[in-house]
């Protein structure tokens, strides 16, 4: 048996500034952008890799939440600490200056850690954690 990841998911609280994010900086393809009754989805990935994605959704639409519920989940994004995405590069240190030259909001600088890998990390426009590592 084969299993693969096809999609993850990550919230966005502003559909335009992930576009910026994922699209223009990371140079992940747009796939799908999909508008429901004001509503918008982005399917974005790594070109040259089809079989993997991640779908930015609108957070906290699900049937069902009540509004204290949902301002929970917005604050909780906001913080940082509601969704992440481990990423893996060839080279760390070159994709943290380009993204840190976008003006990316930086949360880690490039370091070897403890645990045998060098990574860095950065949160997207919604406020979601990327880490991401230097591939072995």
């Amino acid at each position: 048996m084969n299993i693969t990841i096809h999609y993850a998911f990550l919230p966005h609280t502003d559909a335009e500034a992930a576009l910026g994010f994922y699209r223009d900086a990371l140079g992940f393809e747009v796939r799908n952008d999909v508008g429901y009754e004001g509503l918008r989805w982005l399917t974005v990935g790594p070109v040259g890799q089809p079989e993997t994605s991640v779908v930015l959704h609108p957070p906290a639409t699900d049937p069902g939440i009540t509004e204290e519920e949902r301002q929970t989940i917005l604050g909780l994004i906001a913080k940082g600490s509601y969704a992440a995405l481990t990423l893996a590069v060839d080279d760390v240190d070159a994709l943290f200056e380009h993204l840190a030259g976008t003006g990316a909001d930086v949360v880690q600088e490039p370091m070897d850690q403890p645990y045998g890998v060098r990574d860095c990390a950065f949160r997207d426009p919604a406020g979601n954690l990327l880490r991401i590592n230097q591939a072995a």
